[in-house]
């Protein structure tokens, strides 16, 4: 098993909701940060949410906010997406991402701060 498992994943229809989770078999440092992005076929890997492990601070994409909401559990390594009013553009394959290094709140977009990846889980969105 690697660093980091998603799960949750499913096929809804438009207007349904899922939760993913992740969890992480890595200690996850205070100062670090945990996010979710995604990627369909032909296109490059994009960022959706992120949040910082000590503080809760978090950071969402447009495309999703005021839809998907991310938190955490620290005393479980545990990371989840709550995705609500599912659109069929919501259609991808869903990563759970880590870093094993400080990350600031300024950049918790760039996927370059994340150096631990899960395999991903599938969310598809029929209309």
């Amino acid at each position: 098993q690697g660093p980091l498992a998603e799960s949750g994943g499913g096929e809804v229809l438009a207007g349904d909701s899922l939760r993913l989770s992740c969890a992480a078999s890595v200690r996850i440092l205070s100062s670090s940060a945990m996010a979710w992005f995604r990627q369909t076929a032909g296109k490059s890997r994009e960022f959706v949410a992120a949040i910082s492990w000590s503080s809760g601070g978090t950071s969402t994409a447009d495309s999703v906010k005021g839809r998907f909401t991310i938190s955490r559990d620290n005393a479980k390594n545990t990371m989840s997406l709550q995705m609500n009013n599912l659109q069929p553009e919501d259609t991808a394959l869903y990563y759970c991402a880590a870093s094993s290094t400080p990350v600031s709140r300024f950049v918790l977009a760039d996927r370059r701060q994340y150096d631990y990846w899960g395999p991903g889980t599938q969310v598809t969105v029929s209309s």
